[in-house]
């Protein structure tokens, strides 16, 4: 029995990438156009570390959504890293979003990434997307949508709320304007390709990330060191041992991790198990150990051995 659905004879299917500075809305609008959550999201900058795809299954298209790191000006070897990974992302699709918040002013940040895509528009199409328009007046989007248009010549320029599922449908729909004719890429069902264990060290880096200060986000690694089935469980009562490392750069970092008598560790384990427990569908003991490597950001060793070679 085949995984993949009868199609009509005009079915589109392919790759769109979402660029932007940091923090701008893309893995929430990835995550809304998917109907599901596939990426973490977070108010701190560079939450996103990794090219999450989520697959959108429509009757007459099919739209991989690459969710990539925010283009950034790049302090250490893992920025610079993550600027590659979107470079070369970018290269690779067959239409690219460039997410802009509506909330803020275009700045330098945006002109260069407006530069940037100006090259590569000769030959891959580049849809403006405002995003956050839930978070200001209707006249600030106006002024949004003729500041953008201002910005460069977009194939087209789209506002969009993936909060309150404003115009969601409409950017699925212009996105997939620009995708080659072609059968399904991924079998009905499919949400994702990333590995399970990418998943799970996103959903405890996400929970890591919550309330915490603003310099602790780019020193936070976190690593799915092993995940087996318990042995000896009744088959209708599984359970699956997850074990997890969070890594920072400092003794501090870690203290702040763990917190006061481990009580910030235990909140982390306890939002992060839930995330985790919905994926796997299964009952989950999840444990957390927090270790320090010195700057690993700038270390091409640590850096390989916490997945971050994208060579």
């Amino acid at each position: 029995m085949s995984l993949f659905r009868e199609v009509p004879s005009d079915f589109r299917a392919g790759f769109a990438c979402f660029v932007g500075r940091p923090n701008t809305g893309k893995s929430t609008l990835t995550n809304a156009l998917v109907g599901t959550k596939v990426a973490i999201t977070s108010n701190k900058p560079q939450t996103t570390r990794h090219t999450i795809r989520g697959v959108v299954h429509r009757d007459n298209h099919q739209l991989i959504v690459v969710d990539t790191p925010g283009l950034h000006r790049p302090r250490t070897l893992l920025g610079s890293r993550l600027n590659d990974l979107v470079a070369s992302t970018l290269a690779e699709v067959d239409v690219i979003g460039f997410c802009l918040p509506a909330n803020e002013k275009i700045g330098p940040g945006d002109r260069y990434i407006a530069e940037q895509l100006e090259m590569i528009a000769r030959k891959t199409p580049v849809v403006a997307i405002v995003t956050k328009t839930d978070t200001v007046p209707k006249g600030q989007v106006v002024e949004a949508l003729t500041a953008v248009n201002e910005l460069g010549d977009f194939a087209e320029v789209v506002p969009v709320s993936a909060v309150d599922g404003f115009q969601v449908d409409t950017v699925d729909q212009v996105l997939a304007k620009y995708l080659p004719e072609s059968p399904p890429l991924y079998p009905d069902g499919d949400i994702t390709d990333e590995p399970e264990s990418v998943l799970i060290a996103e959903l405890v880096r996400e929970a890591a990330l919550e309330g915490i200060r603003e310099e602790l986000p780019h020193s936070l690694a976190v690593q799915v060191e092993e995940m087996i089935q318990r042995e000896d469980r009744p088959e209708d009562k599984p359970l699956v041992d997850v074990h997890v490392n969070l890594y920072v750069e400092r003794d501090s970092q870690k203290a702040i991790i763990i917190g006061r008598k481990g009580a910030r560790l235990k909140q982390i384990g306890s939002q992060a198990r839930q995330g985790i427990e919905a994926l796997l569908g299964t009952p989950v003991f999840l444990s957390l150990h927090v270790k320090v490597a010195k700057d690993w950001q700038r270390d091409p060793k640590a850096l390989g051995r916490l997945g971050f070679d994208f060579s």
